[in-house]
């Protein structure tokens, strides 16, 4: 039996370090599963376009195909705007989309990860506060998600962990680290970018972490990670939830 081709769809941006991290994170999740057919595509800024994807996937004589948001939270992208984009993918096309990848229990990890590559070790956890800083969003339902990833994080023995936002939402990044200056017990402070790739908002996560003691890096392309794009990938072919179409 055929397995769906993965489709990876990826937001974009004008800083060209994004669909690079993009590329790379999808390639290590390809490589952890030989013989699946892994597809990229931006859903602006970048090419190619899911369009253009999906037509090529269709023209080639695909039948079912998983998209995968490459998002952290169900926000407006997940919402409305990957849904939109796939509702028009040509009718020869079986479309499941995939749960966007957080909350996971691979991110916690992967943001672990990037803060011991940066410096930390498990033994500096109860004496470091920690920022958690994504993009920022306006929808209710993601901020919450931030939110309880970041009480995860913290039951993993860090001293504090505090949530920031590099735009639409409150706190920014610096507020939250002179904010965990100011608690007991907190002798140093990192900031670990929840956010997968480069760009201009975790450009913002970095210069607002200049009063920190420890800057992680992205998610990237983290071993963690693409595994979680897989775990996505077989949750979306077990619900078989296939994608609407417009009349």
């Amino acid at each position: 039996m055929n397995r769906p081709v993965l489709l990876v769809i990826a937001h974009g941006s004008r800083d060209p370090r994004h669909a690079a991290t993009v590329q790379a994170l999808v390639r290590r999740a390809g490589a952890l599963r030989p013989g699946l057919r892994v597809e990229t595509a931006f859903l602006d800024f970048n090419l190619p376009s899911v369009a253009g994807v999906l037509d090529r996937l269709a023209a080639d004589g695909v039948r079912d195909v998983v998209a995968l948001p490459l998002l952290l939270t169900r926000a407006f992208h997940a919402k409305a705007d990957v849904p939109a984009v796939l509702r028009q993918a040509p009718p020869s096309l079986r479309i499941h989309q995939a749960e966007v990848l957080g909350p996971s229990p691979l991110l916690i990890a992967a943001v672990e990860r990037r803060l011991y590559e940066a410096g930390l070790t498990p033994g500096d956890k109860s004496a470091t506060g920690v920022v958690l800083a994504s993009a920022g969003s306006t929808d209710p339902e993601a901020i919450a998600v931030i939110a309880e990833t970041a009480r995860e994080l913290r039951r993993t023995g860090w001293c504090s962990v505090r949530p920031a936002f590099a735009s639409a939402s409150l706190p920014r990044t610096e507020d939250a680290v002179r904010a965990l200056r100011a608690e007991p017990g907190v002798r140093r402070v990192a900031v670990a970018p929840y956010v997968i790739a480069p760009g201009r908002l975790p450009d913002r996560i970095a210069a607002g972490a200049a009063g920190a003691d420890v800057l992680a890096g992205v998610l990237g392309p983290s071993p963690e990670l693409a595994s979680l794009l897989l775990e996505r990938y077989d949750g979306a072919r077990v619900a078989r939830r296939q994608v609407a179409r417009t009349a």
